[in-house]
């Protein structure tokens, strides 16, 4: 596909620069929103959005790295916010901080690792360009010598038939595991080409540990991460947090490996890298241990720190106990400061996620000045450390304010590139609740399409805050653009996030431009009040379809209330 270059990208975009979108009133009108939730809707304000992401991405702010100057000054301007709209502190103690406690591991470049064959020379393995990684027991220094494994995918799927694990133990070893998951186009063998839980790296770290190996080399492949080798660079070369007080089985060294380096390891072991690939995503795999061992010393700096998710609640109009409550959500975490970088060294994440910070405080403004108060309380949650693996979320999802049970929906915002008119959405996920055909209804009336999921293998569901939610039962998902935008061709919208994914994602040069147009994200942000509202004032609660693979924990909140 021809790529656009992002200047004229840009301008395109000024071209198509409308006064306050048009579909707000008609959209309200056709959903029969009360007329105090229709005005509130329509004052949903584009120039409030902007200064709001122009002052979090500014370098003051450092990268708003979790526990860090920067960081702490982003949760205070946040909480400030809500405190002029006059909603209540719901985090400990009467604050509007939810305290977490954290320890950051810094992986130091006197860090050594290499790979040593039963015959021949040792692979010395340079950090940063062959490989990265991170001790997750959080201690100053540690040592490997142990024998290499390659497990396939390094999958435990009981209700797939599906176990890369069985038949080899691996206590005490160094697992070798492909990204993502064996290929798929049945839905009913591992959701068919959308990516499940089981493809996520972090799965992959996780089961390893829980299998008793001291570490895990994840291969990685751009097309199967659906990111490139730089992203994972970028993202492991700073320091990785943990939770502290977390007792879950951790790696001595969690590390991904470059393709040529992996290759080299099989061509070392007599095998193929790609032939052994493909024998992995079939059934009859065999894990096998490998002639080779991973030999290694971490050297890390380890801090206690202290960094809190931001929580405001409108209380609901109805008296007693909240029955179906919504949750809006986003991240106000980014990378912080990378100072081995030449030129810019800090990643002020305008896009990620200052954008989803700008909304979800729209969204608490309209819901907090509209005249009439909704039936059931609405929690506004600005998460951290999102970018260190949902950390922040994971810790709200299991210290709700609310109980999970009597939360109807959650809805979050993660970097929406502020750019022209959308007149798609994507809501993957919504299609797994109940919900679901009022996410349609409320599409076609602001006239969005609603679009699947452009690159299912990718896993986005699994990627983002609303997943935290989600794994405690409570009906969540994202909300954000799609692809088509007004008065552009239909490849516009793809041609600008492959570019956005490309050259800004996870890097220094995701920074705030006067010429950002906020346009859509005012619209993503009147789709999302639109949403909560009807779930709100709906007559009955909403849930996981049958089967989901949330429904469990859904059932299991309620029984528990």
């Amino acid at each position: 596909m021809k790529a656009f270059p992002i200047a004229a990208i840009l301008a395109a975009s000024l071209l198509i620069l409308s006064p306050a979108p048009t579909t707000a009133k008609d959209a309200s009108t056709q959903l029969r929103l009360p007329p105090a939730a229709a005005a509130a809707l329509a004052g949903i304000d584009a120039e409030r959005m902007r200064a709001h992401v122009r002052f979090l991405a500014d370098d003051l702010l450092e990268g708003r790295g979790p526990g860090l100057r920067g960081g702490d000054i982003a949760a205070r301007y946040i909480a400030t916010q809500f405190e002029q709209l006059g909603l209540k502190p719901a985090g400990d103690e009467g604050t509007y901080y939810q305290r977490i406690h954290f320890k950051g591991v810094h992986t130091l470049p006197a860090t050594t690792a290499s790979v040593q064959p039963d015959n021949g020379a040792a692979v010395q393995l340079k950090l940063g360009e062959d490989y990265v990684t991170s001790n997750q027991t959080q201690t100053g220094a540690v040592e490997l010598d142990a024998p290499i494994v390659f497990v396939g995918y390094g999958i435990d799927a009981p209700e797939y038939g599906w176990n890369d694990y069985q038949g080899i133990d691996v206590k005490g070893k160094v697992v070798l595991v492909i990204v993502n998951e064996p290929p798929s186009k049945d839905v009913k063998f591992f959701n068919g080409e959308a990516l499940t839980y089981y493809g996520r790296w972090v799965y992959k770290f996780e089961q390893a540990a829980r299998q008793g190996a001291l570490g895990a080399l994840i291969i990685h492949r751009t097309d199967l991460a659906s990111y490139g080798w730089d992203v994972v660079r970028n993202s492991w070369s700073i320091e990785q947090v943990y939770l502290r007080d977390d007792k879950d089985p951790k790696l001595q060294a969690a590390s991904w490996v470059q393709m040529d380096i992996a290759r080299r390891l099989f061509v070392d072991s007599g095998l193929e890298l790609e032939e052994m690939i493909e024998a992995a995503g079939r059934r009859g795999f065999k894990a096998r241990e490998l002639p080779l061992r991973f030999k290694a010393r971490l050297v890390s700096t380890v801090r206690d720190f202290v960094s809190s998710n931001v929580l405001a609640i409108l209380p609901g109009a109805q008296a007693g106990a909240a029955k179906q409550a919504v949750v809006y959500s986003a991240h106000y975490d980014h990378l912080g400061i990378d100072p081995t970088l030449k030129g810019d060294q800090i990643y002020n994440g305008a896009v990620d996620n200052a954008t989803g910070c700008g909304i979800l405080m729209e969204l608490a403004h309209a819901f907090a000045t509209a005249a009439v108060k909704p039936s059931h309380p609405v929690l506004f949650a600005a998460v951290t450390a999102e970018e260190k693996g949902l950390l922040g979320s994971n810790f709200l999802g299991k210290h709700l304010p609310v109980d999970p049970a009597q939360i109807a929906l959650g809805l979050n915002y993660d970097a929406i590139l502020p750019q022209g008119v959308p007149q798609s959405v994507n809501v993957t996920g919504a299609e797994r609740t109940t919900f679901y055909p009022t996410v349609r209804n409320t599409a076609k009336a602001f006239h969005f399409e609603i679009q699947p999921d452009a690159e299912p293998g990718a896993g986005h569901y699994y990627r983002s805050d609303h997943f935290s939610l989600a794994r405690t039962g409570v009906p969540a998902f994202s909300i954000n653009t799609g692809s088509t935008f007004a008065g552009q061709p239909r490849e516009w919208g793809k041609a600008l996030h492959e570019q956005y994914t490309e050259k800004n994602y996870h890097r220094p040069s995701d920074e705030y431009t006067p010429q950002m147009d906020f346009t859509g994200n005012v619209m993503m942000a009147q789709f999302g009040f639109a949403l909560g509202w009807q779930a709100l004032s709906a007559k009955g609660s909403v849930g996981w379809l049958p089967g989901d693979e949330f429904e469990a924990a859904r059932l299991r909140s309620a029984k528990a209330r």
